[in-house]
């Protein structure tokens, strides 16, 4: 059972490309650094008692601030010009501080906040709203009556909050993985256990994520990503300030300001590609293998230009780093996840990679 059966709390933020993406992380060694002091003194919790409060304990309401670093170990990308500006594709590199307000699964907002700008994810009720005021624009959906929003409409952005990342790892644990629950720790002035994930697999690039868990909420605070290569997290988002007092309505409010472009789009029902253009044709996709070693396979339409993506690819096809890897196959497949340069080999030749047009 997934733990957003019963805990839906920013659901919707999960991209379902980053699931492949964030399983994966460079050096383990050092648990999550307590960010307020010494260790709690906390009666013992075992993993499966931690886990099981990660599926049983209800999230009503919170708001709070968030650090998430990113260091994927991939090439610079080309620079695209945004200076100072607020941009969810700055999810995947460097240090970012955003704000999140959550007050029941149709109510949620996550901004991104940068030195001239900011770039918000608002969803409120039926309304989906993607702001970026740095290019005065702004996109607007409308879901389904009860919908659920899928994960995939945060534009190919990695987790960003430690339960979007806690999710993805959690969803590998089956019995490919190796739990266990070690120290205790304090992040954003709270008590909180520690829960260690460690992958059984040696086609994974991961070497154990750890995820913080207020002793009291049962609510990720922070959560580590490490692989083999050297002693800090690949991936981090933590929060560093929260409450769970029921946010301002207003945050859920957004009004276009005088002058921006506002733009209607439909839903996709995968993944966010929409964004790159109308060539009128979704991608071909599927996941081969499970857990830790499983293989995300794109076919992208021919009128799509890959950009960042295949500046990087553009030498022998692929690349690897402490987190992921990425092949780009003759036939015009993306293999992408996060293991070894060997396991996607071995992917791109297995008939379950075959797509459609092949």
């Amino acid at each position: 059972m997934s733990v957003w059966t019963n805990r839906p709390l920013l659901r919707w933020l999960v991209p379902g490309i980053a699931v492949a993406l964030v399983l994966g992380g460079g050096a383990a060694a050092s648990a999550i650094t307590a960010q307020d002091g010494g260790e709690p003194d906390l009666p013992p919790r075992s993993a499966a008692e931690l886990l099981a409060d990660l599926h049983e304990s209800p999230v009503g309401s919170l708001s709070g601030t968030l650090v998430q670093t990113a260091d994927l170990g991939l090439p610079a990308l080309p620079d695209t010009g945004h200076h100072g500006g607020a941009d969810l594709g700055s999810l995947w590199s460097g240090s970012n501080t955003l704000r999140v307000w959550y007050d029941g699964p149709e109510r949620a907002r996550l901004a991104l906040l940068d030195t001239l700008s900011q770039a918000d994810i608002i969803r409120n009720g039926e309304d989906l709203w993607i702001w970026e005021s740095s290019e005065n624009k702004a996109t607007h959906r409308v879901l389904p009556e009860g919908a659920t929003l899928p994960p995939s409409m945060t534009h190919g952005t990695p987790p960003t909050d430690p339960l979007s990342a806690a999710e993805a790892a959690l969803a590998a644990i089956e019995p490919t993985t190796e739990v266990s629950s070690e120290d205790t720790t304090r992040v954003a002035g709270r008590d909180a256990y520690e829960l260690v994930l460690a992958p059984r697999d040696e086609a994974s690039l991961i070497d154990e994520i750890r995820i913080a868990i207020d002793a009291a909420e049962s609510i990720p605070l922070a959560v580590e990503v490490y692989g083999s290569d050297g002693t800090d997290p690949a991936f981090e988002v933590r929060f560093t300030q929260i409450s769970f007092e029921a946010p301002d309505p207003e945050q859920f409010e957004f009004n276009p300001p005088p002058g921006a472009t506002v733009t209607e789009a439909e839903l996709l029902p995968e993944l966010p590609f929409g964004e790159f253009g109308d060539w009128g044709e979704r991608p071909q996709l599927t996941v081969v293998g499970e857990g830790w070693t499983s293989v995300l396979v794109v076919r992208l339409p021919a009128e799509l230009e890959l950009g960042p993506l295949e500046w990087l690819l553009s030498d022998g096809g692929g690349l690897s780093s402490n987190l992921l890897s990425v092949l780009l196959t003759d036939d015009g497949r993306v293999l992408v996840g996060a293991v070894t340069p060997e396991r996607l080999a071995e992917v791109a030749d297995d008939p379950a990679a075959a797509l459609e047009g092949e």
